[in-house]
């Protein structure tokens, strides 16, 4: 698999002919390629999603540690509780609830939970549409890296500002662990799940992020503007055009829904 070739299976929305055959070290080495390539022919990176941070589902897809990828200007929405999402074009979509993070600044070098709560802006409920290439989502890490993540579309929600909710990172930390989330599609609930499922809450996803994405040779660190998921409260769901899903945050985090489109 070239960086060319990734980038044509992602405009095009067609699966792999079979698993990208790389190391781990050489898919991140190829999705900042293909990064490259995006770039390149006049899109921009908004920021970055972090996956597979739900210890709960690792067995469920035979990945058992955080990867990342980079959000898209062409695959970010914000909104303001509600918004519609067209499904044009990604490859086996599947929807994820969870919090986003906005930065205001780029964190401390080995940053702690108390610099990074320094570096945010806002906190926002987030729905990630994440896709695979690969024939009934069945891959190894690297092919999921290579995947550019998996990310297909980011609809961000009401964005609240960190201090609004939290005075300080332990407080942050302790209010979105303990925050739970249910899952709606067309009005009837189908998974419930909670913050501390994410590495134990989305502040120490977004430390471990940060910490990893530092050590990636060639990787671009986070900056002022950026906006950060930090993975899925509940399992992955499919999803389809014509579908209306929510997500019912527990106070103060505000909900979030989504209508998709073809």
């Amino acid at each position: 698999m070239t960086p060319h070739t990734l980038l044509n299976h992602l405009d095009q929305g067609r699966l792999w002919p079979a698993p990208c055959g790389l190391s781990l070290d050489e898919a991140y080495a190829q999705a900042l390629a293909v990064r490259q390539l995006r770039m390149a022919r006049g899109e921009q990176p908004r920021g970055y999603k972090v996956g597979f941070t739900n210890r709960s589902i690792w067995p469920r897809y035979n990945v058992f540690a955080p990867i990342w990828g980079s959000v898209w200007d062409n695959t970010l929405t914000l909104c303001e509780g509600e918004g519609k999402v067209s499904l044009a074009l990604t490859c086996q979509p599947r929807l994820e609830p969870e919090v986003v993070f906005g930065l205001k600044a780029t964190p401390a070098p080995d940053a702690t939970l108390d610099d990074l709560f320094a570096a945010i802006d806002w906190v926002a409920p987030g729905f990630e549409v994440v896709q695979s290439h690969l024939p009934d989502w069945k891959f190894v890490p690297a092919d999921t890296v290579a995947d550019g993540g998996l990310h297909a579309r980011l609809l961000v929600g009401s964005r609240t500002p960190v201090r609004d909710l939290a005075c300080d990172a332990n407080a942050l930390d302790t209010l979105l662990a303990q925050a739970q989330v249910s899952l709606l599609r067309n009005g009837e609930v189908v998974e419930e799940g909670r913050g501390s499922n994410v590495l134990d809450s989305p502040l120490r996803a977004l430390l471990h992020f940060t910490q990893t994405l530092r050590a990636c040779p060639g990787a671009p660190d986070l900056q002022a503007g950026d906006v950060v998921t930090t993975g899925t409260w509940t399992d992955a769901w499919k999803v389809a055009p014509g579908e209306h899903w929510a997500a019912r945050f527990s106070s103060p985090l505000p909900g979030l829904a989504v209508t998709f489109a073809a």
